[in-house]
């Protein structure tokens, strides 16, 4: 048994060199033009800092023209470089695309704009639904749709990037998350079929899966979480805003598709590589050895969820009934 594995191990090895597609590729940074959405704050702001400190040439988009001044000179006293901004809503096509003409060919396209309210689905107002759908996902649309002709057009020719800020609730549900993540789970399905369309231009899709991460949105979001959710979600622990930006951008400078960010997310990457695209056969043939192994571990977190909402609701119904007694013995 252990001669045949010896045998096929190279055989294995040498297979998925030869397949894996697209091949490896380097995204030059130093002097390109790096178009930053949701710049103005957050990973956006400390990936644009990030990009200006390796020579590159930063543009940020997003809705403050004040938070985009104020994120502008933070740029220019730590880089000493200058920045373009712009502000525009991402959720209005004609703005985003007059934004994007003004600041000119884009050599790395970062989707980084996202909101986030957590509640349960039944809690949750359509408009609440409707305005995280329209933000991460058709944001997202409008602000690639925009950019691609002129990408397209570049006259160096080198490879392009389009990057896009998903989160780990788009590579899992999780309680309390039901229209974030369904608007993260829809990236990656850009993402996959948008790199089909644009490798023959040169241009390397790359998706980047944050866990929590230390930002002002996510202050906000932790006063609204339900309870069960932080239970579930808590236990993953968070990233600061520097560090998910230089996972992000080391990530697209290699033209990985998948960008993980912490150990978490490199195991959720591995059990959730499905069919998307890999560039290295190393990180294939360990995507296709530890498969099964990371299945039965997910099964073994399903299980840990589940139990936590059982007790939870076993909890809660135990007060209520504690409650209705005490009402009940009062009368």
């Amino acid at each position: 048994m252990v001669l045949l594995s010896l045998i096929l191990l190279p055989i294995l090895l040498l297979l998925l060199y030869f397949i894996v597609r697209p091949r490896p590729v380097t995204i030059p940074i130093k002097n390109r033009h790096v178009f930053v959405t949701g710049g103005s704050s957050g990973i956006g702001l400390a990936l644009a800092h990030q990009a200006a400190s390796q020579g590159a040439r930063v543009s940020l988009l997003a809705r403050s023209l004040n938070k985009l001044q104020e994120a502008k000179e933070s740029i220019r006293r730590s880089s000493g470089l200058d920045v373009s901004i712009f502000s525009a809503d991402v959720r209005d096509y004609d703005a985003v695309q007059k934004a994007v003409n003004d600041a000119g060919p884009i050599d790395v396209l970062v989707v980084n704009q996202g909101v986030f309210v957590p509640q349960e689905l039944e809690k949750q107002g359509l408009d609440e639904i409707k305005f995280m759908i329209d933000v991460n996902l058709m944001g997202s649309f409008n602000v690639i749709k925009a950019a691609l002709p002129l990408m397209k057009e570049r006259k160096d020719r080198l490879p392009a990037s389009i990057s896009l800020i998903s989160s780990q609730a788009g590579q899992v549900g999780i309680y309390g998350y039901t229209a974030y993540s369904a608007s993260k789970f829809g990236l990656r399905g850009l993402a996959e079929a948008l790199q089909q369309e644009v490798i023959a231009d040169n241009i390397h899709v790359s998706i980047v899966y944050p866990p929590d991460t230390d930002t002002p949105g996510f202050e906000k979001e932790n006063e609204v979480r339900p309870e069960l959710t932080k239970l579930l979600a808590g236990s993953s622990g968070s990233m600061k805003a520097d560090e998910v930006a230089k996972k992000a951008l080391d990530g697209i400078k290699s033209g990985s598709f998948t960008v993980p960010c912490n150990f978490e997310g490199h195991m959720l990457a591995i059990a959730t590589a499905g069919l998307s695209p890999q560039r290295s056969f190393l990180m294939a043939f360990i995507e296709v050895a530890s498969v099964g192994v990371l299945r039965l571990v997910g099964l073994f977190f399903q299980w840990n969820w589940y139990q936590t909402i059982e007790n939870w609701h076993a909890k809660k119904n135990s007060k209520f009934a504690i409650i209705e007694l005490s009402i009940y013995t009062l009368e």
